[in-house]
């Protein structure tokens, strides 16, 4: 591995927005909410009360914007 990799943002932001859903889903989860359930009503209703303030989830969720993390769900269930 001699050569250099290089990235484009957008594909370093996707992984930065994949990573925190799969945080934040955790986190819900131990707190005993529905992930699923939580982060679709936040995604649709824009409210981040949806989301637990526990472990910072909260805060990490919502330095993106709802439609780019939209755009990385989408994303990756249509690769899958």
């Amino acid at each position: 591995m001699d050569e250099t990799k290089v990235y484009e943002t957008s594909e370093f932001q996707h992984e930065m927005i994949s990573q925190v859903i799969k945080e934040v889903s955790q986190i819900l989860e131990e707190r005993g909410y529905n992930p699923i359930n939580q982060i679709v009503g936040y995604l649709i209703s824009g409210d981040p009360g949806y989301i637990s303030s526990a472990k910072e989830a909260r805060s990490k969720i919502t330095k993106y914007e709802r439609s780019k993390v939209l755009e990385v769900v989408l994303k990756d269930f249509l690769n899958k």
